[in-house]
């Protein structure tokens, strides 16, 4: 896909946001004709830039090339203030809180290693963490999905 351009990542913002917007409301909130909204979502979904479930984006296609797991060693005592130092990164996709080795797992995105150099030294500025390790991911094999636990659930005999 080319360039996306202004226009394509606001309807892709609101689509995440809300990804249950009519076109209608689409086109509303960003002040253009409803079928320049409509042919904007056909372009993306086609590209894959946004997938079929409108939630979810091909992180690749916005110039993030770089996606990366990392495990963080935290202050106990400063736990939420980390999450709360996590939660201010725009690179941080999503933050968990974990037993084994570490504290909380996050990932993040970035547009090269140089892009997340930068996000790693942001991570151990954050008062109350002690370590980090990072792995890059190579490959996603398998985007997050519900669905097959969801057809699991429909094929199971109802307690009604």
């Amino acid at each position: 896909m080319s360039k996306l351009d202004n226009l394509d990542l606001r309807l892709l913002l609101e689509l995440v946001r809300d990804p249950r917007a009519q076109v209608s409301e689409l086109s509303e909130r960003l002040g253009v004709a409803r079928n320049t909204a409509q042919s904007r979502i056909r372009r993306l979904l086609r590209a894959g830039t946004l997938r079929r479930n409108g939630r979810e984006l091909d992180l690749e296609a916005l110039g993030y090339d770089v996606v990366a797991f990392i495990t963080i060693e935290v202050s106990h005592r400063e736990l939420d203030a980390v999450i709360a130092g996590l939660r201010t990164l725009t690179q941080v996709l999503e933050v968990h809180e974990i037993s084994g080795r570490g504290d909380v797992w996050c990932r993040v995105a970035a547009t090269d290693t140089h892009n997340l150099q930068a996000a790693l030294r942001s991570v151990l500025r954050i008062k109350g963490v002690i370590r980090t390790e990072t792995v890059l991911a190579l490959h996603e094999h398998i985007p997050y999905r519900t669905e097959p636990l969801l057809e699991r659930l429909a094929q199971l005999p109802s307690d009604a």
